[in-house]
């Protein structure tokens, strides 16, 4: 079973934007393999950081309002959150290091 949420068009305000935790969110999509690449990564992150940090992905075919709404335009792009606010983004395929060094900024 995966520990990553399922974030949505629908559940982005509720379950990101007004976020108590700091929130990863990987935009992805079924077609992309790098994509398909981060995913375990993903995965790894939400297990790691259950119940400091939110971790999930959203499709951005399926859920086109979100990506519009934050500009994004090469996937997978993965972009934290804290107190409803972007504070990083990193785009393509990055090493789990890279990320942990991120969530390590906003998961005080």
């Amino acid at each position: 079973m995966s520990n990553a949420i399922q974030f949505t068009d629908a559940n982005f305000q509720s379950e990101v934007l007004e976020s108590d935790q700091p929130v990863l969110v990987d935009f992805w999509a079924a077609w992309c393999g790098p994509c398909r690449a981060v995913g375990p990564t993903i995965e790894e992150l939400a297990k790691q950081y259950d119940g400091t940090v939110k971790v999930g992905k959203l499709n951005i075919d399926e859920n086109p309002q979100a990506p519009s709404d934050f500009g994004i335009s090469s996937i997978p792009a993965v972009l934290l959150f804290k107190d409803g606010k972007v504070v990083e983004t990193l785009v393509g395929v990055q090493p789990k290091e890279r990320y942990e060094a991120a969530l390590g900024r906003v998961a005080a």
